[in-house]
């Protein structure tokens, strides 16, 4: 009789357990994707797409400004302005980066694209 208590309390236990970490981890799932919706609608509220009459976009996690005449679109091939981090990794001249976003939240100033880059081979 005991083993029958004890064996019962143990199953008992184990099934409480796992019906709580499925409850936690599931409640988790719904507050991760509850911040990914209102990050994504912050960034929506603050994000602008022209800068003084002038396209802005991302390229590699930084905010551009593009004065082409032609709008740029995400996967872009663009030639960006060298920087002291561009001219130690790649040496001097125009870096090629590839446009991730349109626009951008950020609010300091801003580097010009230098062109668009000619289109990959193959």
């Amino acid at each position: 009789m005991a083993e029958a208590h004890r064996r019962g309390w143990s199953e008992g236990y184990k099934s409480g357990s796992e019906s709580s970490a499925s409850y936690s981890k599931s409640r988790i799932e719904r507050l991760e994707q509850r911040v990914k919706e209102l990050e994504e609608q912050l960034d929506d509220a603050k994000r602008v797409y022209e800068i003084g009459g002038h396209q802005v976009v991302d390229v590699g996690g930084y905010a551009y400004r593009w004065r082409g005449s032609t709008p740029l679109e995400v996967g872009d091939r663009v030639l960006l302005p060298e920087n002291y981090v561009s001219r130690m990794k790649n040496g001097r001249g125009p870096t090629l980066g590839v446009v991730s976003k349109l626009g951008t939240t950020y609010r300091g100033p801003l580097s010009d694209i230098v062109s668009r880059a000619p289109a990959a081979d193959g």
